[in-house]
């Protein structure tokens, strides 16, 4: 997939669930448990992006709080790892999604907003 249909993609999603798209580079870093990836549900949220980072964080199953729960990873790994996952990106800051199997749900959530 090249970036151009990346994108289109990330904005179909956007105009699906009433968001306005900001684009989520390819290079940049987010946070991701990637052994957790494995699980039949996948979870994302987005904080504000800072610096190199686009504000996402990616989990499949039950969140963790432990301290190494995600790694950095830039954003292209995941076109291997898990690349449904890449539509969702485009999605705002203060947005969470669900996926599983055929489910897939987008919500806004302010309090991401806030930290």
């Amino acid at each position: 997939m090249d970036q151009h249909s990346i994108e289109q993609a990330q904005a179909d999603i956007c105009k699906q669930y009433g968001h306005q798209f900001l684009a989520c580079p390819i290079d940049s870093i987010l946070g991701i448990a990637v052994h957790t990836l494995g699980h039949q549900t996948l979870n994302g949220l987005r904080h504000e992006p800072e610096g190199n980072t686009n504000g996402w964080y990616i989990w499949g199953g039950k969140h963790s709080s432990a301290s190494d729960f995600f790694s950095p990873q830039h954003t292209a790994h995941l076109l291997e790892k898990a690349p449904k996952l890449m539509n969702y990106f485009g999605l705002p800051p203060g947005c969470r999604f669900l996926l599983a199997k055929d489910f897939a749900d987008v919500w806004f959530d302010s309090a991401l907003l806030n930290t």
